[in-house]
């Protein structure tokens, strides 16, 4: 049997920018072993696999390495194949069942808005590894249940980093957001995020990460809707927006490859 595949380019308006993930349509629930070995021979930050459920979708993600609870540009991506490929219309809701809950998605114009938990940091005391893998002084450090947040002193430092993947890969976190404010006045904040010990030294384009950043720059910036930019070498641009414990994310797509898994 042959599942429909594609690759999406997600977080940007053009292709080869932003964050690519692969898309699976399944025709029911997949053995994990199976997605994980498809998501290794994809070799992408993420694939996605999507199978009908009766009210919505079934959605899991799979770096090459591991499979993981949450994922949003790989979300971004399964909704554009969804609404591009005409299997929902564009006034329908794509409603994902994963294993952070239920994730929605609607059309907003060019844009997708993405309804996500937000996963708030709290002070914490760094490991003492954590600078010297980064290669910078934190400002700040905070930790949620995903990842290390840290704060550094500018947008140059954030550009600057070079991190030492092999160090990071023993912190006992999924991965690290490194963040500041834009010195862009058409951004709010940039970030960078690192996980290699998930398998990717560094994400292009993280909507998972915007769900810790945006309350985190929310507080200090006292904005409720802001417009962040990933500042990795293909770049992406999040719109996010505060809604109680939940976040708002905004992003475009571009479908780069079809083809058939055989």
């Amino acid at each position: 049997m042959a599942f429909p595949l594609f690759q999406v380019d997600a977080f940007t308006a053009v292709p080869f920018a932003g964050n690519p993930a692969a898309v699976c349509l399944l025709p029911a629930p997949a053995e994990p072993g199976w997605m994980q070995r498809v998501a290794r021979e994809m070799n992408l930050s993420e694939t996605a696999f999507l199978a009908r459920r009766e009210d919505g979708w079934g959605l899991r993600w799979f770096t090459p390495a591991v499979e993981v609870a949450l994922c949003g540009h790989a979300t971004l991506a399964s909704a554009h194949v969804l609404w591009e490929e005409a299997v929902l219309t564009a006034g329908e809701e794509a409603r994902f069942h994963t294993q952070s809950g239920l994730l929605t998605c609607r059309k907003n114009g060019q844009w997708i808005e993405m309804d996500f938990p937000a996963t708030a940091e709290e002070p914490a005391s760094p490991p003492g590894s954590l600078a010297e893998a980064l290669g910078a002084t934190p400002r700040y450090v905070g930790r949620n249940k995903f990842d290390f947040l840290v704060e550094v002193d500018s947008e140059e430092t954030v550009r600057a980093l070079a991190p030492d993947h092999a160090l990071l890969r023993t912190l006992p976190v999924r991965g690290v957001i490194v963040t500041s404010r834009s010195a862009d006045p058409r951004f709010d904040f940039v970030s960078r995020f690192f996980a290699p010990g998930s398998g990717i030294e560094e994400d292009p384009v993280t909507g998972s990460s915007h769900c810790c950043l945006a309350p985190f720059w929310g507080k200090r910036l006292k904005k409720t809707g802001m417009t962040a930019f990933q500042a990795s070498a293909r770049g992406g641009v999040v719109r996010v927006t505060l809604q109680g414990d939940r976040v708002l994310l905004g992003g475009q797509a571009v479908t780069v490859l079809r083809g058939q898994l055989l």
